[in-house]
């Protein structure tokens, strides 16, 4: 891989554990610890992802239009800003404020770290967003099976792990990103007429819209392992370490798995198989009791559609227009962990997780008929070429 490309690897791990320090603990913490219910959290969260979702879409436009490396170090500093405050200051309301804020931080830098990897690896195809996934689930690995430990003693050394990790994300990118800004293809010496032109794609739009729609469906149904399986655990006398161990376990099976997934995907190149396959996969795991076998199996599941996404969002981005590509897709996958915890939070409130479950099963069939509708929409635009 090309040195910049270790960098954004290197740095995205750094980011990641210190973020799942506390994501996975999020819901259990406001619920379990605050005294809140899980329809609340669940909003909490959901404002939490709203605020990504605006980050997403200004981080990839700042990305198409001005520096790479000012924009991805502004959302950083923010991020790492409140989480410093949030380590002196957990209560309900600073801790709801201090996530969203977070949330946006946060979600300014993830378009920029995929519209990145795309443009410098062109030549990478899955492989360079590949490489970022992976960073991010050894990151979820390293820092959820040190934080239901850290958080088994007390959950105010998780939100200073937080900062921590934070401030050095911070760092990195302040003394070893600025290169970037020189090595990034510059593709925005266009005129205003030509820029216009550009958003006015709409064949590629639509498709990317299509196509995200399923992504969309796919995260609401993860992001109940985040949220409402989250607590679960807890109500059925599942400690916070063995919990959090299922995330360590999804971790370092996606990077351990990665000479498999590299011998599938070079016998079934197209990222669009890899979404049919993939969502199958993941039908499976809402189907089985036991949570580590589960969780085992939604992480093959995982590891072909999360790459696939951005894969082909950068292959239908007009010339110029990868960064608010990314973004739309980024913000999808906010939207849909902002939707999740919400609707499961009230099913499971006001019925029970076993109807969760019967119902996300039903709502995995969606991607598959979105994904065909998009590989039709595609196979028509290139014939009428």
């Amino acid at each position: 891989m090309p040195r910049y490309i270790w960098l954004l690897v290197i740095a995205t791990t750094i980011n990641v554990t210190g973020g799942s320090f506390l994501w996975p603990l999020n819901t259990i913490y406001m619920h379990n610890e605050l005294g809140k219910s899980l329809a609340f959290a669940g909003f909490i969260l959901m404002f939490n992802q709203g605020a990504s979702i605006v980050g997403n879409l200004l981080g990839g436009a700042l990305y198409d239009k001005y520096s790479a490396y000012k924009s991805i170090l502004a959302g950083t500093f923010v991020a790492m800003i409140a989480s410093v405050i949030l380590a002196f200051n957990h209560g309900i309301v600073a801790y709801s404020i201090l996530l969203i804020i977070i949330g946006f931080g946060n979600g300014m830098t993830w378009p920029i770290m995929f519209a990145m990897a795309g443009s410098l690896w062109p030549d990478g195809g899955r492989r360079a967003f590949n490489a970022v996934y992976v960073a991010q689930n050894l990151g979820v690995a390293l820092g959820a099976s040190l934080g239901g430990y850290v958080a088994s003693y007390s959950f105010d050394y998780i939100f200073i792990a937080n900062a921590l990790v934070f401030i050095l994300f911070f760092l990195i990118v302040l003394f070893t990103f600025k290169g970037m800004d020189q090595s990034k293809d510059r593709q925005m010496h266009t005129s205003i007429v030509e820029q216009r032109a550009k958003i006015q794609n709409r064949s590629a739009f639509t498709a990317l819209l299509i196509l995200c729609s399923g992504f969309l469906v796919v995260w609401i149904a993860y992001s109940q392992w985040q949220s409402t399986i989250a607590s679960h655990t807890q109500t059925i006398g599942i400690p916070l370490e063995q919990y959090s161990s299922l995330w360590a376990i999804n971790g370092f099976l996606i990077v351990l798995a990665q000479p498999l997934v590299k011998w599938f995907t070079d016998r079934i190149t197209s990222p669009k198989q890899h979404i049919y396959i993939g969502t199958a996969i993941l039908i499976c795991s809402f189907a089985i009791a036991m949570f580590a076998i589960a969780m085992v199996i939604l992480t093959v599941g995982e590891v072909l559609v999360w790459p696939a996404i951005p894969t082909l969002a950068n292959k239908l981005a007009p010339k110029g227009r990868s960064g608010f590509y990314q973004g739309i897709v980024n913000s999808i996958a906010a939207l849909g962990r902002m939707i999740g915890p919400v609707l499961g939070g009230f099913i499971v409130d006001f019925y029970n997780i076993h109807l969760l479950f019967i119902i996300v099963i039903v709502l995995l069939f969606i991607p598959f008929l979105t994904t065909r509708i998009f590989e039709k929409d595609r196979q028509g635009k290139r014939q009428t070429v």
